[in-house]
């Protein structure tokens, strides 16, 4: 055997030099490498630490907000007793409203009657200051009878005042209803017939009339804003042919 084989195969590194230099570095590796291990155990440690607390505070918040919103949820019960006092309420005011809606029915139904009552109150009045007119004219009329002591002169002259009288006051209600109240009286005699506004109670027949002529008028008719509501009876003469 020759000295290379003793030296491990190296030629070129004497012995000792192999010894000292495998001794040196064996020992400062393993350190470094026990080091290494040791920071790599921390390191790694320390991330597993972090990564589990970051795990439970997600838990950890995840349980709250669960916990949140468990205690905001409203339960089953909760639901009903608030759905029932809704209804409640709701019951309430539809009761309200319907009796106020049948206070106001009746109120209405009050009112109308009232206004067909006493649709006709301003008419009657104007009537009673006509009524009142006619009193006056007869107690005048009375008066100068009662002064005329038997004069036909001065009963004549009673006669022909109230006769004035009467006559006034009927051409004052006449333009009264007129201007007021739209209730017109027409004439017809002399006017051709109109069975719409005339009600032919006498009829006779006559050879020079080419159409009916109404010839005499017994009762006037009456016209309420162009509608006809009293139509005049009349003698009306037909023509022969």
């Amino acid at each position: 055997m020759n000295e290379s084989s003793k030296t491990g195969g190296n030629p070129a590194v004497p012995e000792g030099e192999a010894l000292l230099g495998g001794a040196g570095n064996g020992p400062e590796k393993a350190d470094q490498r026990a080091k290494d291990c040791t920071e790599g155990g921390i390191i790694n440690n320390s991330a597993g630490a972090e990564a589990e607390n970051g795990a439970e505070t997600m838990v950890s918040e995840e349980t709250t907000e669960a916990r949140g919103s468990a205690e905001k949820s409203p339960t089953s019960e909760e639901k009903i007793t608030e759905l029932e006092a809704k209804l409640a309420e709701a019951g309430d005011n539809y009761l309200r409203k319907a009796a106020d809606f049948e206070n106001f029915r009746k109120r209405m139904n009050q009112e109308k009657s009232n206004a067909i009552e006493y649709a006709n109150q301003t008419l009657l009045l104007d009537l009673a200051s006509v009524i009142d007119d006619f009193e006056r004219a007869i107690k005048s009329a009375e008066t100068q009878k009662a002064a005329a002591n038997g004069d036909k002169d001065k009963i004549t002259a009673a006669y022909n005042s109230l006769h004035e009288g009467i006559s006034l006051i009927e051409k004052n209600l006449l333009t009264q209803l007129e201007n007021k109240w739209g209730l017109k009286r027409f004439d017809s005699a002399g006017e051709p017939f109109d069975p719409n506004r005339h009600e032919a109670i006498m009829m006779e027949k006559s050879a020079e009339l080419e159409e009916p002529v109404v010839t005499e008028e017994f009762i006037k008719g009456y016209v309420l804003k162009e509608r006809v509501i009293r139509p005049a009876k009349v003698k009306v003469v037909m023509p022969e042919k």
